[in-house]
């Protein structure tokens, strides 16, 4: 009954989102400067453009939203045959809800808030960010010509390592996703910080800083770190109508913290419910252990770990490629050594019909590394699939996906999961 009253109260509350929205002719249009539309205009735009043809006519806000629904019709198998069978059956409906507002020229304020997710029963702020590309909110032409080439971005936010989490589905928000589930090691997480980009044609460059929490704390005790480094280098050029390259570089440092969240900081849950570990909301993912949270007995040890992920993007024509190269080494205080996981990925896609409303593509991702017990382990997954967007607001797309895991101990011995998931979505 409680499952049943929550994905009503879930679908009434995208009725009158809907409504909201779309009763207004202005909510069509992008009336907002330097703003991702979270629609399929959004594909591939990666950051928020760093040019705009939009004009400030004074404070607007959007209200838009998306939701979710997945049909998971997957088996898992390990070697000591214990796992429960799972049902073929719809997963429980994700949703958010977004505010998105023009303040000044050039400011504009981000919100996001999940209604409906796996992993929690109440609605709850993800996080926002305030982003500032020029000063005429002070004063028109106030240092235009610094503002012509800086970007400054502020706020409890998702904080931008790697190319993934552009590509990734943050609960509702799955239409810039290709496939249902993100990738293994899931990079993504909200802390409180600042990140400030310089641009000039087709380079940029950014470098931030964050508190190193995801849930805020005064009290040492319970979470003890230090500021976490993150920057960001890249190059995006369309060379010609038909071609589009991008290659992008990214390192977060975090020198010492006895909780690190950029593996583990996504609370909403994972795509693919129950597998191998029923109830647990990560399930499919991996995150590295570089430090002791202070739940563990014995209380919080203290940590440090450095990642570098590398995305190459090309797009010819209807033919797109997305590659990942992540290297993670970090090791906990106790630890004598350092350990070390590389994460690949690769997706071909081909998008074609009119105006590229349908796709077809492929998903390889694997982890490898030494864990804890100085084991060294292994997790592939392969993924076939295509998708339809109906219209620019609602998409939806299926796929086959297989994943294994090896040299793993306990219910992850031998384990292995696969099958069919299909997903809709709406996002406006």
């Amino acid at each position: 009954m409680k499952l049943l009253n929550k994905t009503i109260t879930t679908l009434l509350v995208a009725v009158i989102m809907g409504a909201f929205s779309f009763s207004s002719q202005a909510q069509e249009r992008n009336n907002i400067q330097y703003y991702t539309p979270p629609t399929k205009a959004g594909l591939n735009v990666f950051e928020a453009p760093f040019t705009t043809d939009v004009e400030f006519d004074g404070v607007y806000v959007r209200l838009g939203g998306s939701n979710t629904l997945q049909f998971q019709g997957l088996s898992h198998e390990n070697d000591a045959n214990n796992l429960s069978d799972l049902q073929s059956n719809f997963n429980l409906a994700t949703s958010n809800l977004d505010f998105d507002v023009a303040l000044a020229p050039g400011m504009r304020m981000h919100l996001r808030t999940y209604l409906s997710s796996q992993h929690h029963a109440e609605a709850w702020v993800k996080g926002g960010y305030l982003q500032i590309d020029n000063f005429d909110f002070i004063m028109e032409g106030f240092l235009a010509g610094l503002a012509d080439n800086i970007r400054i971005k502020v706020g409890h936010m998702e904080n931008n390592y790697g190319d993934t989490h552009f590509r990734r589905s943050d609960n509702g928000a799955a239409i810039l996703n290709p496939f249902v589930g993100n990738y293994i090691m899931d990079s993504f997480t909200t802390e409180v910080g600042g990140e400030v980009y310089i641009y000039s044609g087709n380079v940029f460059g950014m470098i931030g800083l964050t508190n190193g929490k995801l849930n805020q704390s005064t009290n040492e005790e319970t979470i003890k770190t230090k500021p976490s480094f993150l920057t960001k280098i890249g190059y995006d050029s369309q060379v010609n109508d038909d071609l589009r390259f991008r290659l992008t570089g990214s390192l977060f440092r975090v020198s010492q913290s006895s909780s690190i969240y950029l593996y583990s900081g996504d609370r909403a849950g994972t795509r693919y419910y129950n597998v191998i570990e029923p109830g647990n909301f990560r399930a499919g993912r991996f995150s590295p252990s570089f430090a002791v949270s202070g739940r563990a007995p014995g209380g919080p040890i203290a940590g440090e770990m450095t990642a570098i992920m590398i995305n190459p993007f090309v797009k010819f024509q209807g033919l797109e490629f997305f590659g990942v190269f992540e290297s993670v080494t970090g090791q906990i205080d106790t630890e004598a050594d350092s350990r070390t996981y590389t994460q690949l990925g690769a997706e071909l896609l081909y998008r074609f019909g009119m105006d590229e409303d349908f796709y077809i593509g492929t998903r390889y991702n694997s982890v490898s590394g030494e864990n804890t017990s100085n084991v060294d382990v292994d997790i592939s997954r392969f993924n076939i699939g295509g998708g339809w967007f109906l219209t620019e607001n609602v998409m939806t797309k299926v796929e086959y996906v297989k994943q294994s895991y090896d040299n793993f101990s306990g219910d992850y011995a031998g384990a292995e999961f696969s099958g069919i998931m299909l997903e809709a979505v709406v996002s406006f």
